[in-house]
Order: C-alpha cells, then sequence, then structure tokens
C-alpha cells in the first residue's frame, strides 16, 4: 500500500510539475471558442 501511495504522489508531481501553463489571451480564446462551439450546438 505505501509503495502505491508513493508511485501515485510521483505522478501526481510531474503531472503537477508538466501542466500546461496558458496566458491570458489564450485563455480568454478558450473561452470564447467554448461559448461559440455551445451556442452553435444549441442553434442545430
Amino acid at each position: 500500500m505505501g509503495k502505491r501511495r508513493n508511485t501515485e504522489s510521483v505522478v501526481r508531481e510531474i503531472r503537477r510539475k508538466t501542466r500546461r501553463k496558458f496566458s491570458a489571451e489564450e485563455k480568454i480564446r478558450i473561452v470564447l471558442e467554448a461559448l461559440c462551439v455551445r451556442d452553435w450546438k444549441t442553434r442545430t
């Protein structure tokens, strides 16, 4: 059980360190794109 906990913490640490970082402009673009897709889906 202890080894599994250690493995999970290592994986979590790797994911945290390699997580993609978005600029403010990219975040706005992603949100606007999602809103457009959602709006398009509700119209069809």
